[in-house]
């Protein structure tokens, strides 16, 4: 019998972490986008994030690879957009705590132990 599951707790922990922000991150995306991405690619991004956490958790490439795709669209659209644009907010206090969770995010599905275990165990 196949299980479904929302949080795996036999991933490695930083999997797991990665897995919950990606749910806190798709909530976010969809009712508070951030200021510098339109409302649409910030609307497909949380959609995205969504799937690729539960695909993450059920042991599943394309979640993993969805997870790393959108995560990376965050942070260019989100994080170094705004800063090739104007470089002083990298002097605002708000811009740091808004592009936080996006580069954690990616930093984490990308972590060595992250991707060791994607390539031996995912389907």
């Amino acid at each position: 019998m196949q299980t479904r599951r929302w949080v795996n707790p036999s991933q490695p922990q930083t999997l797991q972490i990665a897995v919950i922000l990606f749910y806190i991150s798709a909530v976010f995306s969809v009712l508070l986008p951030p200021p510098f991405v339109p409302y649409m690619l910030s609307l497909a991004i949380g959609v995205a994030f969504g799937f690729s956490g539960y695909g993450i958790a059920n042991d599943r490439k394309w979640g993993y690879n969805l997870g790393v795709a959108a995560a990376s669209v965050r942070v260019a659209f989100g994080v170094a957009l705004p800063l090739a644009a104007d470089f002083t907010l990298i002097l605002n206090p708000g811009f740091w705590l808004i592009a936080l969770f996006p580069v954690a995010l990616l930093a984490l599905v990308l972590h060595p132990m992250s991707r060791s275990y994607q390539r031996i165990w995912f389907e």
